[in-house]
């Protein structure tokens, strides 16, 4: 059954949003459905990254709250820099953060959460997943940016998806 239905969450939400993009229930649009929800996880399956082994759900938990937490004060910076200064008081600038974490999982997450900042947008990954290039709005402090991001995502990241 593996074999046919590699991913059986994907392709049952692939087959419901096709029903909801189609808005019907008639025998051919859930046959078609039904056999693109099959083929797509097939033809798909060698782009997934490895699977998921989450290690500490309840660290996760703890970092999902840490980013909302992030993310708001972040876009709450964001809109007084736009509101108060002028464009040449802001110091946008591309930063290099070196890696140590190479899970493929654990730099997606790193890669939505960057990417979900307000400020900040994912620019490149170096090839051996070294660094990475972010390119940030306002940069006050390089280091303690750096820092940061290495102590609030990056080190709770490797916990989760690699100890």
């Amino acid at each position: 059954m593996r074999r046919l239905i590699p991913s059986p969450p994907l392709t049952i939400a692939l087959w419901v949003v096709w029903l909801l993009l189609n808005q019907s229930l008639h025998p051919a649009t859930m046959l078609l459905g039904a056999l693109l929800a099959v083929v797509v996880p097939l033809l798909t399956k060698g782009l997934r990254p490895a699977t998921v082994r989450m290690r500490k759900p309840m660290l996760a938990l703890r970092l999902v709250r840490l980013v909302v937490v992030d993310l708001l004060a972040s876009a709450l910076g964001v809109a007084r820099a736009l509101l108060t200064r002028r464009t040449p008081q802001i110091r946008s600038a591309f930063v290099r953060v070196p890696l140590a974490m190479r899970d493929p999982n654990g730099l997606a997450v790193l890669a939505m959460i960057l990417c979900l900042t307000p400020g900040t947008a994912w620019a490149e990954l170096a090839v051996d997943r070294s660094q990475l290039l972010l390119h940030v709005f306002d940069v006050h402090d390089e280091a303690d940016l750096i820092e940061r991001i290495k102590l609030r995502y990056e080190t709770v990241l490797m916990e989760i998806f690699e100890s």
